[in-house]
């Protein structure tokens, strides 16, 4: 009897023994799987699109920050974006715009920053985030030898700005400038066209931009009293910190090398590039063209558009 309990005692530990053993074994398809390797982890996109490109946005007809050479978009900001292109290691896509479609390019992501001598005012950084400022200059008042405006004092009647610039915003206050009639043109060159021809009193817009375009008729002269100073600074999507970092160390490393203002000398003294642009703007215009957008956009929807 006491043969068979130890017997039967063996066989239940023996049987406890086994069942231990399976539970502690798992099977080979519940193992573990193995820690990915660098090499299986996809890597973030850098800055700019995920294609090798990086996309800016301007308005061509802005010299000598950006214009027309034949087919190609030049001029200091382009000079600019291909050394950020540069920096980052891609290629640079120009999408030439409409002015006031510029900023809202970037807010929404279609363009990945803004080079069009862009302003920094607070109805822009409510929409953007702003590079620090790589150029300073003025807004000036453009008008003809016999119109009698010898001063921003002066102004009256209907004066030419470019749609949604600093100075469409600076000559949409009424009580400033009560006696001006605002007439807002998609191109400076076609309000350069209704300069000359007599259909305007006066263009306000940057003093570089006004030296250029002074060549197209000899009877334009620029008043030597500024309406308001001016700067310009690189626009990219709020947020974007990445981009934005990159881009401030390339215009510092521009700025403290005295790049961007060699940039500035090669474009001032093209004549054949600029010259070539104006012509060819001139011999566009036409009746159509060169009709003001609006006399009466409200400076709430310049604010939006801009």
């Amino acid at each position: 009897m006491k043969k068979i309990s130890f017997i039967l005692a063996l066989a239940l530990l023996l049987s406890f023994s086994l069942v231990a053993c399976t539970s502690d074994s798992a099977p080979a398809s519940e193992a573990p799987a193995a820690a990915p390797s660098a090499a299986d982890v996809p890597s973030e996109p850098a800055v700019g699109g995920a294609d090798g490109q990086i996309v800016m946005a301007c308005e061509a007809t802005f010299p000598p920050y950006e214009y027309m050479s034949g087919t190609e978009v030049v001029g200091i900001d382009v000079d600019i974006a291909n050394e950020i292109a540069k920096e980052l290691n891609r290629e640079l896509i120009i999408e030439e715009m409409p002015f006031d479609s510029v900023i809202a390019s970037v807010s929404t992501g279609k363009a990945d920053f803004a080079a069009s001598g862009l302003s920094v005012t607070p109805e822009r950084e409510e929409q953007v985030d702003f590079s620090i400022e790589y150029a300073v200059s003025k807004q000036v008042i453009m008008t003809r030898s016999d119109s009698g405006i010898t001063s921003p004092e002066e102004l009256t009647g209907s004066v030419g700005v470019q749609l949604g610039t600093t100075g469409d915003l600076e000559l949409s206050d009424s009580e400033a400038y009560p006696d001006v009639t605002v007439e807002r043109y998609n191109k400076y060159t076609d309000a350069v066209n209704d300069l000359i021809s007599g259909r305007l009193n006066a263009i306000v817009m940057d003093s570089l931009p006004a030296e250029e375009l002074k060549t197209m008729d000899e009877s334009l002269v620029i008043l030597e009293e500024s309406l308001l100073d001016d700067s310009y600074a690189i626009a990219v999507q709020k947020g974007n910190d990445e981009l934005l970092d990159a881009i401030n160390k390339v215009l510092q490393r521009l700025i403290d090398e005295g790049t961007i203002d060699q940039f500035t000398m090669n474009h001032l003294t093209s004549a054949e590039s600029s010259g070539e642009a104006i012509e060819s703007e001139q011999e566009a215009a036409s009746d159509v063209s060169s009709a003001p957008v609006s006399s009466e956009v409200s400076s709430a929807s310049l604010s939006e558009a801009a």
